[in-house]
């Protein structure tokens, strides 16, 4: 955690320098996330209370704030032209307020970037996929969400993080990580590194279909956990998607890839039981209805046919991502405990083995569900 993510933020202060009418009330610490730091605001307009959602923009994680709020802005403003006729529409998309000089964001006197939401009311989010409908549902979500950027106009979006899923360079990390092998660990995780490296020509393949044009770069999420999802309180519906710093291009597949990775098994994602991660196909079969009931009229014939690899390839990818850290010392993610990282690891690489004990049977109900 960074020193500024640790100030007490005058929000008053920041939120003065917004086109928000009304007055200031309060303002307070919202939600769980680890990246940016995040206030609900209530401002009083008229007798009536309005919250908004200011936010602090990381800029060690995020190198390039203004090219991530172009990124946000072009996408937002791209779904409300679509939906403008919807009197809800703020609840189905982001919606940004103008700085008093018309940008999308504000830099205060210690460099810090803020932006501010429109809070969408009447919604939650879910840390874990309680049931199959919520599986549906966020999956049709993030379909929609896709579905509604493949005629974004205008230049590629800014990459926010450059190579983020490029797996062959996740891949090449790892095999520095064991050359080089600073901590004395690699002997110690042989049979996690052998595993890794007999699937190396695994870590190529999307890119690969991706040169020969068959799977297309769109404007992806590139995060889609659940909790990225907020759900109607009262119908259940997955109504708007959030977090989009990771917004820019992409895979559709690397977005499927990732709900399947982080929403079909019950395990933790360091749990230590192995016997506790399996793929739960209730999950994978909700999973799959909800994103081709949005995205099926857009995707190539070869996306379809990925569905399932792309859950093992992303899998592998953090697997390999952790076990790199692991060897290297542990100095990008977060560890509670010893080997945590390695625990980590060999979560993710289990479930890549139950992906491909179970593939021919994900890949049938894909393919079904397409003929639809």
């Amino acid at each position: 955690m960074t020193v500024e993510s640790k100030k007490k933020h005058d929000v008053k202060k920041i939120m003065s320098q917004f086109d928000i009418p009304g007055d200031f009330v309060a303002a307070a610490p919202y939600g769980s996330g680890h990246i940016n730091d995040t206030y609900a605001a209530v401002t009083d307009q008229g007798g009536t209370s309005v919250r908004y959602i200011v936010q602090r923009i990381n800029h060690f994680v995020f190198k390039n704030p203004p090219a991530l709020m172009e990124n946000i802005e072009r996408v937002t403003k791209h779904i409300h032209e679509k939906i403008k006729n919807d009197p809800h529409s703020t609840r189905h998309v982001l919606t940004l307020l103008p700085t008093l000089d018309g940008k999308c964001w504000f830099q205060d006197r210690d460099g810090n970037y803020w932006r501010i939401y429109i809070f969408v009311e009447n919604t939650k989010s879910y840390d874990v996929i309680e049931n199959s409908e919520q599986a549906f549902q966020g999956a049709k979500a993030f379909g929609e969400f896709q579905k509604d950027l493949v005629d974004l106009p205008g230049k590629r979006l800014n990459d926010t993080i450059p190579d983020f899923h490029n797996t062959p360079q996740r891949f090449r990390n790892l095999e520095k990580a064991v050359k080089d092998d600073v901590k004395n660990r690699a002997k110690s995780v042989k049979k996690e590194i052998d595993f890794i490296f007999s699937r190396k020509d695994v870590t190529e393949k999307l890119l690969n279909l991706s040169a020969q044009g068959l799977v297309p770069e769109r404007v992806t999420h590139n995060d889609t956990k659940l909790n990225n999802v907020l759900f109607d309180e009262k119908t259940g519906e997955g109504r708007c998607v959030i977090d989009l710093d990771t917004v820019m291009p992409g895979l559709a597949l690397y977005d499927f890839g990732d709900l399947i990775r982080t929403g079909t098994s019950p395990a933790a994602e360091d749990e230590r039981e192995l016997s506790k991660v399996r793929m739960q196909m209730d999950k994978y079969d909700a999973l799959v209805k909800g994103y081709l009931t949005s995205a099926k009229d857009f995707l190539t014939k070869s996306e379809v046919d990925n569905l399932a690899f792309s859950g093992k390839l992303i899998t592998l990818e953090i697997g390999m991502r952790f076990l790199t850290d692991h060897l290297s010392g542990d100095v990008y993610f977060k560890i509670h405990r010893e080997g945590h990282n390695l625990d980590r690891c060999r979560t993710q690489l289990r479930l890549v083995e139950c992906i491909e004990e179970l593939e021919d049977e994900m890949n049938a109900i894909a393919a079904n569900f397409r003929k639809k």
